[in-house]
């Protein structure tokens, strides 16, 4: 009973399915091999390729950084320019205010010659007023408002009936 039955044609079928699954399996399996590997290739392209634009990237934004710290720096410089033209002006304006201010308020040195003159002769007729009695306390007394003086009452009286007094301050 050696003897090989042949096997029905569902049978047949059922294992050509089978061993055309099982290459179709292989050739899957194989396929599938390939995919990783060309996978991982690509994995160190791409990330080689993402370093390089990385750095080209990067490299843009250092000069971008460079040209906006000189930029910067230019703006500095000129707003301390502005800054310095604006305080000298603001003090050249507002000394020249005051020095005009004073040339036309204050007298000229003539003028003060003339007006310390003038207050000499003053004092010398003050000096002279004083002497002839400027010093005297002359005022309108009482009801009747008559003229009467401010005496000194320690000074002895003067004159025969002694209606004579010593005005004070003198």
């Amino acid at each position: 009973m050696n003897a090989v039955t042949p096997l029905d044609s569902d049978s047949m079928r059922f294992g050509l399915l089978l061993e055309t699954a099982q290459t179709q399996q292989d050739l899957i399996a194989a396929e599938l091999s390939a995919l990783q590997a060309h996978a991982r290739g690509l994995d160190g392209i791409v990330r080689d390729q993402i370093r390089r634009t990385l750095v080209e990237e990067l490299g843009t934004v250092i000069e971008q950084s460079a040209h906006a710290v000189l930029t910067l720096r230019a703006l500095e410089r000129a707003a301390k320019l502005r800054f310095l033209g604006w305080t000298l002006a603001t003090t050249l304006l507002s000394g020249g205010v005051t020095a005009a201010s004073a040339w036309w308020l204050l007298p000229t040195p003539s003028q003060m010659n003339i007006l310390r003159i003038r207050h000499e002769q003053l004092l010398a007729q003050l000096a002279n007023l004083e002497q002839l009695g400027g010093r005297i306390d002359l005022r309108r007394c009482g009801s009747e408002q008559r003229w009467c003086v401010r005496v000194d009452r320690l000074a002895p009286a003067f004159g025969p009936q002694a209606d004579y007094l010593i005005v004070r301050g003198y």
